[in-house]
């Protein structure tokens, strides 16, 4: 299984972009358990509730994981003719079928330890281990060249802080060892970017 993380700053269309990979290569993705967690128990959230949302994210991503592999076996991981949230709508006999099992997954770790440090100043050990200990395929790395969208949930409106969690993540990305690439663009430009990158990945063994 490959496995590809969307990460970026609020608003910067990571969703938007995992639910069109998703469709492209007939397959799942894994949605961000914050919002979740957030509509449900509000938004005055603390230090202990990111490790909450943490270990609720990893949860998620493992469910995920292995609504993929009984794909891959042949078992379609929905009832026929419903789409569940996170994925594309498969059927036995699709056209379109990925060369690799993958999955695209709406925020990581590092997600949660910028948001850790950026509004706490500190981080949780669990993330920072599970950091250290989970592996992944390739990042996509969302720029803020989109025009920022307002909801319940949102809490950087102003381009300088947008820019500076921008500037946060492409540290980290430079920092590691994963595959990563830039996206930025329009929405078409962006998921034409992303499918380049995945299309590489694939294609790479």
């Amino acid at each position: 299984m490959k496995k590809i993380v969307i990460i970026g700053p609020e608003s910067t269309g990571k969703s938007t972009l995992c639910e069109q990979l998703s469709k492209h290569y007939n397959t799942l993705w894994c949605p961000e358990y914050a919002r979740e967690y957030l509509l449900k128990n509000g938004t005055d959230y603390s230090f202990d509730d990111l490790l909450t949302i943490a270990k609720g994210q990893l949860t998620l991503e493992e469910e995920y994981e292995s609504r993929v592999r009984s794909q891959e076996s042949g078992v379609i991981s929905q009832e026929a003719g419903v789409e569940v949230p996170g994925s594309a709508l498969l059927t036995p006999d699709s056209p379109r079928c990925a060369p690799h099992s993958l999955l695209f997954i709406d925020t990581d770790m590092y997600v949660m330890k910028v948001w850790c440090e950026f509004v706490f100043g500190n981080c949780h050990r669990f993330i920072l281990d599970q950091i250290v200990e989970r592996k992944y395929d390739l990042y996509l790395l969302c720029n803020v060249d989109l025009p920022w969208v307002k909801d319940e949930l949102r809490e950087y409106p102003d381009l300088e802080n947008r820019l500076k969690l921008y500037h946060i993540y492409k540290d980290i990305m430079i920092n590691q060892s994963t595959p990563w690439v830039d996206i930025s663009g329009n929405y078409e430009q962006r998921l034409d970017k992303a499918i380049l990158a995945v299309d590489k990945l694939v294609n790479a063994e």
